[in-house]
């Protein structure tokens, strides 16, 4: 698998570039933020300087039907696209626009505060999916605190996900309860169909 690349920029479009490594070119897809940050031409305005050298952390994701690279300047970068990628019904396209949404530590800082507006404006992700993706994230962030009013955390999860009590209720049922708040909200989830 492919984990990192050096080489020259020789050509960049609106989601992608194609770096250059010992005449090899490769389609590597960076989010926007990155795009951006890429090294300009003072000769053609916002044009990568062909000449210089680019490092880039890759995520390699091999499906049966296709090969894609992904793209970062860190590798802490990369390892937060692998946490996205973890999240069932993200993909690599949603992971990729979700990484461009700021820097990393003020995504991190409104996933804390569990804010889902962050997430408006990124094609697939609804409120609910938008709720499970910050209920995972702040769980791998950090563990999950605060108890709730009824006590179980996990079923308070789920209702604010939009089920009734009563699925809630009957998702965790199968669920043992010696597991941690994460694990039973995304155990309940695979019940839900979600």
């Amino acid at each position: 698998m492919i984990s990192y690349l050096q080489g020259k920029i020789i050509l960049k479009k609106e989601k992608f570039v194609i770096l250059e490594v010992a005449g090899v070119g490769y389609k590597v897809f960076l989010n926007k933020h990155n795009l951006l940050k890429l090294p300009a031409s003072p000769a053609k305005r916002g044009e990568p300087e062909i000449d210089q050298l680019v490092e880039l952390f890759i995520y390699h994701d091999i499906k049966e039907d296709k090969s894609d690279l992904y793209g970062f300047f860190t590798y802490e970068e990369q390892e937060f696209f692998e946490t996205l990628m973890d999240i069932r019904g993200v993909g690599p396209r949603s992971a990729l626009d979700i990484s461009a949404l700021g820097s990393l530590d003020k995504i991190k800082e409104r996933i804390l505060m569990q804010d889902e507006k962050i997430f408006e404006g990124i094609p697939g992700i609804g409120s609910k999916k938008a709720m499970t993706i910050i209920l995972e994230l702040t769980g791998k962030i950090k563990t999950l605190g605060q108890k709730s009013s009824s006590g179980d955390e996990a079923e308070n999860a789920l209702v604010q996900l939009g089920f009734s009590k009563q699925q809630a209720r009957d998702a965790l049922s199968n669920v043992p309860s010696s597991k941690t708040a994460e694990d039973r909200i995304k155990l309940a989830l695979k019940n839900l169909g979600k």
